[in-house]
């Protein structure tokens, strides 16, 4: 399995800068979503689930009725990547898209 190189520190903080609502939080970008219900909030998951599934890079993902809170790390490099950026970017506009 080839890895995806880990960023810098420096680099992740230059890419959190040009990112909406993504923070940083024990060494993974993290964001939180909220709907205007429930189902729009599982609507919003299976959206980002098929976007993960073909990019080969899964996201955790916390469900608390209007809210999603997606935490995006590549475990295999063991920090944050481009994959994670890549994802985040996905993430947002699946959001936006609604």
């Amino acid at each position: 399995m080839t890895t995806t190189a880990k960023l810098s520190e420096a680099a992740v903080e230059e890419k959190l800068a040009n990112t909406t609502g993504w923070s940083l939080q024990n060494s993974a970008l993290t964001k939180t979503f909220v709907f205007a219900d429930f189902v729009q909030s599982l609507q919003f998951v299976n959206r980002l689930a098929i976007a993960a599934e073909a990019a080969q890079h899964h996201p955790d993902m916390d469900i608390r009725y209007a809210k999603v809170t997606v935490t995006l790390t590549t475990h295999d490099s063991g920090g944050i990547t481009e994959k994670d950026f890549a994802l985040a970017q996905e993430a947002d506009a699946v959001a936006e898209r609604g």
